[in-house]
């Protein structure tokens, strides 16, 4: 589990996720009572500006509206800052008298001794200048007694601060020095922020108990997603599992042409030119073991082929020839008689024929003129067709078939070889079938192989002959052989093909009949 990528993308986004979180919180920690203050000083400035030109609107400068007076209300309720208005005579324009109470005008008071007065309070401490302007200046302080920090603005409405924006709180008198006009007003604003220290903890504590939920939310997120990512990666790797057990069949399905489609369709054209070059190599290496074979056994062959074709060509040779001289001498000159002789001759003359023909098959088996052609094919679906063909002889000779394989076996052979073998097979089972008269077809799996066995019911072969039945012209039972029309060249096709086949075959006496079997790759 450690090792997967499933695994590794999860751990990756997590520490991703947490580091964010991380860094956040000591961002947080470290700049967010320094950018309150500048929001703070920013809220001032906004709060200055708008009354500024409030008052610039107002009748004759001091006297306020309704409106107006509500609007500076609304301003002061909105920034979360306390506004004190006065004239250049030191009356109170805002708020007026009524609306404040005792401890707002304790505060506004102190404020007015403190900057218009110019009287020192004992309990303030920390004065420091945070900003200057032409109008105004902005600082911060400590009120011992409140044990509050605070941040002020000071400055006039329709004038400037005496020498041109040298801040002091001198400079903030009601004695009418600087312009010499008596239509100017002060304003005093003050915020509170004793609570950017507290505020800073809630949030970092709030954005850790956040990152901690996020990152578990996450963690699962990252989990249950990236089986999306990893599943065609796992699908990739099944297929060139199947792949390296010489399975080609098998497709990856493309449904996007991202980077993972890419590698499916590269493994999908990797397993078809793989297929493609493991048959030439088959096909190559099973011709050359062919052709070491073919040269040992080449003079053997021959020797053997002369000797038993004129041994099997001799007696219906003589058949035809002593019908054939019958009927030119006349021996029966009965209608009945001659077509008999006809019938012999013509019957001799077929199993000639075919001979002839089974002989020439075996002869490009042997030699190797007849190509293999190594493919993958369904070994059941064969079997099921040549029973098919012969059908009508189980029926003749009333033989009970039993082959009860219905799920598809795949091979690695030549198809049309293998065919004729199977073909052998069951004709040899149909001509010797006896007693119960059942034949029966097994596939029996193997390591990487595959054991076709035709079993048929009847007389055992003798343990001499077992070897020498797939000899060309070897038959156990002539006599047998001779009514059925055979030539002992079939179970010669099949060690022909088998040998060109480079697999086992044989034969095995059973305690009721007898079975043939022989052996196919499953695996290339």
């Amino acid at each position: 589990m450690k090792r997967s990528i499933r695994f590794k993308i999860t751990l990756t986004l997590t520490i991703m996720v947490v580091l964010t979180i991380l860094v956040t919180w000591s961002i947080n920690r470290t700049f967010l009572s320094d950018y309150y203050v500048h929001y703070k000083i920013n809220s001032l400035n906004t709060i200055y500006q708008e009354i500024d030109t409030v008052f610039k609107q107002s009748d004759n400068g001091a006297k306020l509206s309704e409106d107006q007076y509500i609007h500076i209300e609304q301003l002061a309720s909105k920034y979360a800052i306390d506004v004190y208005v006065f004239d250049a005579y030191s009356s109170l324009l805002f708020p007026t008298p009524g609306n404040i109470g005792d401890r707002e005008k304790n505060q506004m008071i102190l404020m007015y001794m403190e900057y218009i007065e110019d009287f020192k309070n004992p309990n303030i401490e920390d004065r420091r200048i945070l900003r200057e302007a032409k109008k105004y200046y902005i600082r911060s302080l400590y009120d011992n007694q409140k044990d509050s920090s605070y941040i002020d603005l000071v400055g006039y409405l329709n004038r400037t601060l005496s020498g041109e924006g040298s801040e002091s709180s001198e400079d903030i008198t009601t004695d009418g020095a600087g312009n010499g006009a008596n239509d100017y007003q002060i304003i005093l604003l003050r915020t509170n922020v004793d609570s950017i220290e507290e505020s800073a903890i809630i949030a970092n504590k709030f954005l850790a108990y956040i990152g901690i939920i996020a990152a578990l939310i996450g963690t699962i997120a990252m989990f249950i997603i990236s089986k999306r990512f990893t599943r065609p990666i796992l699908d990739l790797a099944g297929i060139a599992k199947r792949m390296s057990d010489l399975d080609f069949e098998v497709k990856y399905k493309v449904e996007s042409m991202d980077e993972i489609g890419k590698l499916g369709s590269s493994i999908n054209v990797l397993s078809d030119k793989l297929k493609s070059t493991i048959l030439e190599l088959k096909q190559a290496n099973n011709e050359l073991l062919t052709d070491i074979q073919k040269k040992t056994e080449i003079d053997e062959m021959r020797k053997e082929f002369l000797s038993n074709v004129s041994h099997e060509l001799k007696t219906p040779i003589s058949l035809i020839q002593g019908y054939a001289e019958g009927l030119k001498e006349n021996i029966n000159e009965d209608p009945e008689s001659r077509d008999f002789y006809c019938e012999v001759i013509m019957d001799e003359a077929d199993k000639m024929n075919k001979m002839v023909k089974k002989l020439l098959n075996l002869n490009e088996i042997e030699f190797g003129n007849n190509q293999v052609n190594f493919e993958r094919f369904d070994i059941v679906s064969l079997i099921r067709s040549v029973l098919s063909t012969t059908e009508i002889l189980f029926k003749h000779k009333e033989v009970i078939l039993h082959f009860d394989q219905i799920e598809p076996v795949y091979v690695w052979a030549d198809e049309y070889m293998v065919e004729q073998v199977v073909t052998n097979y069951i004709s040899n089972a149909l001509n010797h079938v006896n007693g119960q008269k059942i034949i029966e077809i097994k596939l029996i799996p193997l390591e990487g192989r595959v054991r076709v066995a035709v079993f048929n019911t009847g007389d055992n072969i003798h343990e001499e002959d077992l070897d020498k039945i797939w000899i060309k012209f070897y038959k156990v039972d002539k006599a047998r052989t001779r009514e059925y029309g055979g030539n002992g060249i079939g179970l010669s096709i099949v060690k022909a093909i088998m040998n060109s086949l480079n697999q086992e075959f044989g034969v095995i006496n059973r305690s009721v009949g007898v079975e043939f079997w022989f052996e196919l790759d499953t695996k290339s």
